[in-house]
């Protein structure tokens, strides 16, 4: 979205380019004879360097994504992508923090770590690789139509996914309105270190073998389904909607998450297998599918050169998460091509049915329970801005947000000692990017 030149006299002075490419970005290939001119044998390139980082010495990721695209013919499009993912640093296991020591198997089943008293347990094996190639087509069906079909591997040490989509685009109303729909496929294969535990099982010793397995890798499939609508409401205002299905069945349970048995009165841990040294952890278990629904709006305006955006999505699923996410941007146009965006993001979200910080001794064991953070009651902030300007052969930005979550235990978790203890510490992360598009 950037300064080309000004309407003609006597209407709003905006960015030729600005909001056109905008409504090209939200309605896809549908617009793009009337949107974007590109020559046949010009590539287009984009890069992206990003670097993620959790506080506390958790998480840490830094990526490289590429992404190119070609008119290999008179509005037919191809587009390549290709992404290298480096995941290190420590990972919550779902344990709840202790007033003593507590000694952990490693997801190997080789070996054991210990994490000191009232600290949250960190699992520090957490180090993976990830190698992700994809590729689209997308060709006029007819005058007013677009299909674009696509294809994507991604393969890391332990996880392989693969996948095919498809969107079909039609335009109406003198190509102000867009009628989108979409459907993708994936294919997921997981094959944990150490093997796939069995559900709510006890964590063994590692001279006991660590923990007991299912045979063979485990493997689960996503459908996605989308209906999207967009439309041009002036010369400066679009608006989108979708709604999207998705629907996950097969394992879907996180190999590497455990739960804390503690005394229901004291809050103490129990103590685990007799003999292995160990406190009480069983391996969480979720169920087998899961159904999501989200509807999602955009509202984009430009402003005399400035463009402004706002959405909103709900979600909802049968696990009984339902969450909000507000996504603000504002761009401010500089001179000689420059720009500064402010980006400001609110996330709530609620509890799954299963989530349990803890479980209790002397209770039956549920059918399904997790500790994982990621399906707690949580809300999350985040504020950034970006940097961008045009150069010679195409555009640089740069962009640095911080992100804050907080969250909650589960209702009745905070007995005994444990209510001393922080069940849910808050999280802080930093995101740092650096892009340059080639051929814009």
């Amino acid at each position: 979205m950037q300064l080309k030149r000004r309407v003609a006299a006597g209407k709003l002075p905006i960015q030729a380019g600005s909001l056109a490419a905008a409504t090209y970005a939200l309605l896809g290939p549908g617009t793009a004879t009337t949107v974007i001119a590109q020559e046949l044998e010009q590539w287009d390139v984009d890069t992206a360097m990003l670097y993620y980082a959790e506080g506390d010495g958790r998480v840490r990721d830094a990526s490289i994504n590429i992404a190119a695209s070609k008119e290999v013919r008179e509005d037919g499009f191809l587009g390549l992508t290709l992404a290298f993912d480096s995941l290190t640093g420590a990972s919550p296991s779902g344990a709840a923090p202790s007033t003593a020591p507590q000694t952990f198997t490693r997801p190997s089943g080789n070996g054991s770590y210990t994490v000191g008293a009232n600290a949250i347990p960190l699992d520090d094996s957490f180090l993976d690789t990830r190698t992700a190639i994809g590729a689209t087509w997308k060709w006029p069906v007819t005058r007013l139509a677009t299909l674009e079909v696509g294809a994507n591997l991604s393969d890391e040490y332990d996880y392989t996914s693969t996948g095919l989509s498809a969107r079909l685009a039609r335009d109406f109303n003198n190509r102000n309105t867009t009628l989108a729909f979409g459907a993708a496929l994936a294919s997921d294969t997981v094959s944990p270190v150490g093997g796939a535990p069995v559900g709510l099982t006890p964590m063994l010793a590692a001279s006991a073998g660590g923990k007991a397995t299912l045979a063979g890798d485990q493997s689960k499939d996503v459908v996605d389904f989308l209906v999207g609508l967009t439309q041009v409401l002036n010369r400066q205002t679009i608006v989108q909607f979708n709604y999207s299905l998705s629907r996950s069945d097969g394992y879907l349970t996180d190999p590497y998450k455990i739960l804390s048995v503690v005394d229901p009165v004291t809050g103490a841990p129990l103590a685990g297998p007799p003999g292995s040294g160990l406190n009480a952890y069983l391996y969480e278990s979720r169920p087998d599918t899961r159904e999501k629904q989200s509807l999602y709006g955009l509202l984009k305006r430009d402003f005399n050169g400035d463009v402004f955006d706002i959405s909103y999505r709900y979600m909802t699923d049968d696990w009984g998460i339902d969450s909000h996410t507000i996504d603000v941007h504002y761009r401010w146009q500089l001179s000689d091509g420059k720009y500064v965006q402010p980006h400001l993001r609110f996330y709530s979200q609620n509890q799954a049915d299963f989530y349990q910080t803890v479980l209790f001794g002397g209770t039956p064991v549920p059918q399904f329970a997790t500790a994982d953070y990621r399906l707690a009651q949580m809300d999350a902030v985040t504020l950034g801005f970006k940097y961008g300007q045009d150069t010679r052969n195409g555009e640089f930005s740069a962009r640095l947000e911080m992100y804050e979550q907080t969250g909650t235990p589960s209702p009745g978790s905070s007995v005994g000692a444990l209510s001393g203890l922080d069940l849910y510490p808050d999280m802080s992360a930093i995101i740092a990017q650096f892009s340059y598009k080639f051929g814009r």
